[in-house]
């Protein structure tokens, strides 16, 4: 122990401290503007600009130095050209840095060979844990995925040219596969080497060069590998990465047998592993503004540190807190052992923007404990933005914006808005949690508005709620993680115990993104963060205010609840949706199907799905729908099934019922899949089954015989073999036909079951209002009402014009989704009327 009269050494009081040490933060704003800017620019404009700051800060500081013995008033005006001396060499560093990585980016074959698309075989190096892309819905099935490989072109040669050695970032693509469908992330990822790989290993591949997609990123090219194989490794990875992946490895072998949530996320909560989340739950974090629990922060580095030195309150009065005093260990061990926890937790986590900033801020502050210094908080935050003089990229990087934000906010805006709250009688740890949840979300909300055009209003409510799990969490991961190459058995308890919390956290964003009102559409881009920048500091200063009135601060939270969870029965008196005695709703959920059939109170048949969870959900949730007894899902399409987890959220289901012909298969298997996890059995729809929930029946007029008797061998594709269904509801009669194309259309024409299509109320055009139709069916059927489901702007011209001039020749109103929104049909016995939200 050191110590002086009795005190320890580094003992410090919040009021001891003085004015905020403001020193940094100029030239580091200064650095990290300038960075960005200048990644681009050409080595003329870098050169001037860094010339010019060196010339007028030598000049400062000369002048300065004659003056330095003038008197105060003369050192006062020193101190400000040191400043500006300061902001100058900053950024003359940081346009230099900037320059040299863009030059470095831009120079050598690679780019020019990405510009004329030619085929190459590179050495690579693996620079970051390889990841799959998210499955996306693309027409009537799921693009493949593919494994995103950061890595570093050393060779490269191709057709006509000679073996060059260059240094040049770029991206691998490799396609792993079809299966593409939502929620198969964790199978392909067991299935495909790739996704194995290190950093620091060597590859040899052969792919095609593309120019990146979105210029003004870090990297020069795209290589899209053409073969599926197993990659060609010319150099195994380093020792250090081969024991910071053993630890992982370890920790995901730890939380194998743990339940499905906490399995995805406990190995992302620790050290940053996302490959088991599934694209379900990763909406969910992101609706909720909680995807930082899944991107290793400083949060995680500061909860190990706390175990050592103590929490960071008590840490401001006396800097020797946690275990470090009880082993005994001085101030200069205590720093030392932090600084070792602290490059195992950059090694093991992955030297992400987030985790080199919270690194480098507890780098700073273990520098003041083995000094024997008060630590300055912000000065530490500004040393931590000067990362970018290391590596400009991060001046561009959303991910490093985010973390600088929330971390600012905490240390300027929460402490004084924690004050506030404490002096309204607000308990003390409530107005901190209140206060820094609150203070993260004002100055980071622009930022994600500009990300995904989205501001989320159960941010700071899900952050609260998750922040008491995700410590216990983070402490029981990282014994995971330690123990699982020694101690398996310790490893698997230790991960038991952290399943609880880290499943408390997945269940905290899953319900949060369930609320129908937990989030509203915003204007993106940086006019739309500028836009919500000026309402936060209006609320903010209405708030202000607020708080005086407590009642009033009731009736406002309320409000705000109500408008969060919206419930049916409220919404309808309010809004008058869905309109009562409604029949059959066509949901609006872009460029696929999915309606729902009245089937008594809260209860409806669903047919189809669409292509997204989260629209789906949401249409059921307003329409006030918790019972299920069937979903039919006409064929396997991505468009019309995708969308099933968000049908069986929260809710109860009978049974599902599809076609019998199982194409495509990926899309088959999920269904299986989803099914499977919530018990619920499959069955297979046939032409002449008849069926009646509450006041809805229903018979099936298509596929006769499990679909291949009416084609032959095969239906000529999954279109062709969709469930069609003849509803009846309160005297109306509603045709469904899924997709079915002319082939189907003019067999069902010949089928028993013809004598049923003609006249009908209502149809729902097959196949989006396609080209594909047959005229006949159309004369035959003659609807009053033509829906079409539709999405905006999409790439097929759905709906044909012709559809829909020969649907009004036949005397039909259409409606479309694209344009006039969900559609509920109403009336009875023959009377038709119609409702869009």
């Amino acid at each position: 122990m050191h110590a002086a009269s009795g005190k320890r050494l580094g003992a410090a009081h919040p009021r001891q401290e003085g004015p905020a040490d403001l020193r940094l933060v100029p030239p580091a704003l200064a650095a990290w503007a300038t960075a960005a800017l200048t990644l681009d620019a050409s080595p003329g404009v870098v050169t001037g600009l860094a010339v010019v700051c060196l010339g007028v800060a030598a000049v400062l500081m000369a002048v300065r130095r004659r003056g330095a013995g003038d008197g105060p008033g003369v050192r006062r005006n020193g101190w400000t050209r040191a400043t500006i001396a300061a902001v100058l060499l900053s950024i003359a560093t940081a346009a230099a840095s900037a320059g040299l990585h863009g030059a470095d980016l831009r120079q050598g074959p690679v780019p020019e060979l990405a510009r004329r698309y030619v085929t190459v075989t590179a050495d690579v190096e693996v620079t970051a844990d390889p990841r799959l892309t998210r499955p996306r819905v693309t027409g009537d099935r799921a693009a493949p995925q593919s494994v995103v490989v950061e890595a570093e072109v050393r060779a490269v040669e191709w057709a006509g040219g000679q073996r060059v050695a260059v240094r040049t970032p770029v991206l691998v693509l490799v396609t792993v596969g079809r299966d593409g469908s939502p929620g198969a992330a964790e199978g392909a990822a067991g299935g495909s080497p790739w996704l194995g790989l290190l950093p620091s290993t060597r590859l040899r591949v052969t792919g095609r060069l593309a120019p990146p997609a979105v210029g003004g990123d870090r990297i020069a090219a795209v290589v899209r590998v053409r073969d599926r194989a197993a990659p060609r490794i010319v150099g195994e990875p380093s020792g250090v990465q081969r024991f910071a992946g053993r630890l992982r490895a370890g920790l995901g072998e730890a939380t194998d047998g743990l339940p499905g949530d906490a399995r995805a996320l406990l190995p992302g909560l620790v050290v940053g592993d996302t490959a088991r989340i599934t694209p379900e739950l990763d909406e969910a974090f992101k609706e909720t503004d909680l995807a930082h629990v899944l991107a290793v922060s400083g949060s995680n580095l500061t909860i190990i540190l706390a175990l050592l030195l103590g929490p960071p309150g008590l840490a401001q009065r006396v800097e020797r807190r946690g275990a470090a005093p009880r082993l005994g260990l001085t101030l200069r061990a205590t720093a030392v052992l932090g600084g070792v926890l602290t490059l195992g937790f950059v090694l093991v986590c992955r030297p992400d923007p987030s985790v080199l900033r919270a690194a480098a801020c507890g780098g700073v502050a273990l520098l003041a404990l083995a000094t024997g210094r008060r630590r300055s908080l912000l000065p530490a935050l500004a040393t931590a933005v000067l990362l970018v003089l290391l590596d400009p990229w991060l001046a561009r990087s959303y991910g490093f914006l985010l973390s600088v934000l929330a971390t600012g906010a905490l240390l300027t805006l929460a402490p004084r808005w924690s004050a506030a709250l404490r002096r309204r009688r607000v308990p003390a740890r409530l107005a901190e949690a209140l206060a820094a949840a609150g203070a993260a979300q004002a100055v980071c909300a622009p930022v994600v508005a500009v990300l995904s055009a989205r501001v989320s209003l159960v941010a700071v409510p899900c952050n609260l709620l998750a922040e008491f799990a995700v410590a216990p969490a983070t402490v029981f991961g990282f014994a995971a993680l330690a123990c699982a190459p020694v101690m398996m058995p310790v490893a698997k308890a230790l991960a038991w115990c952290a399943s609880w919390p880290a499943g408390w956290v997945a269940a905290i964003a899953r319900a949060g993104a369930g609320l129908p009102g937990g989030g509203v559409d915003w204007p993106g881009g940086w006019w739309g963060a500028l836009l919500l920048g000026c309402v936060t500091v209006a609320v903010v200063l209405v708030g202000r205010r607020l708080l005086g009135h407590p009642w009033l601060c009731g009736a406002c939270g309320l409000l705000l609840l109500l408008a969060v969870v919206q419930p049916p029965p409220l919404t309808r008196v309010i809004t008058g949706w869905p309109p009562p005695g409604w029949r059959m709703v066509m949901c609006d959920v872009g460029q696929g199907d999915a309606a729902v059939l009245a089937a008594g109170a809260g209860t409806g048949v669903v047919v189809d799905a669409g292509p997204e969870p989260r629209l789906v959900d949401r249409c059921l949730h307003r329409l006030g729908i918790t019972r299920i007894p069937l979903v039919v899902l006409t064929h396997f399409h991505a468009d019309h099934v995708a969308g099933l987890p968000g049908v069986l959220h929260g809710r109860q289901v009978g049974a599902i019922e599809t076609t019998g012909f199982e194409e495509p298969p990926d899309q088959v298997e999920f269904v299986r899949r989803e099914a499977a996890r919530r018990n619920i059995p499959l069955a297979r729809a046939a032409a002449g089954e008849r069926r009646r929930v509450g006041g809805v029946d229903w018979q099936v007029l298509w596929p006769p015989g499990g679909a291949a008797a009416a084609f032959g061998p095969a239906p000529d594709g999954p279109n062709d073999a969709s469930v069609t269904l003849l509803v009846r509801s309160g005297g109306l009669r509603m045709l469904l036909l899924g997709d079915l194309e002319p082939p189907a259309q003019r067999a069902l024409l010949r089928s028993p079951a013809a004598a049923l299509l003609a006249g009908v109320d209502v149809l729902k055009v097959a196949h989006h209002g396609s080209a594909y139709q047959d005229p006949d069916l159309i004369r035959v059927v003659a609807p009053r009402l033509a829906l079409v489901s539709v999405g905006a702007d999409n790439p097929y011209g759905h709906p044909a014009p012709g559809t829909v001039a020969a649907l009004r020749a036949a005397g039909a109103v259409v409606l479309r989704t694209d344009r006039d929104g969900t559609l509920a049909v109403t009336g009875a016995d023959g009377r038709v009327r119609v409702a869009a939200d």
